[in-house]
């Protein structure tokens, strides 16, 4: 008797899927404050601003010149 193994495949899928998505939670979790400056400093000198540091990582701010 033959079992359907593609229900099996599925499961087997969606745990892998499931797995990387804690991942790159976590990651985007430990790192986002880091992220958020980036994008903030890169955003102050688009619109001619200066980029000042927060205190923490992802407070950083841009004031004008």
């Amino acid at each position: 008797m033959k079992m359907n193994s593609r229900g099996q495949a599925l499961v087997e899928y969606i745990l892998i899927i499931a797995v990387i998505s804690v991942v790159v939670v976590s990651i985007v979790k430990l790192l986002g404050g880091y992220l958020q400056d980036s994008m903030t400093k890169s955003s102050c000198a688009l619109v001619d601003k200066v980029y000042v540091e927060g205190s923490k990582p992802g407070e950083g701010t841009c004031v004008d010149k």
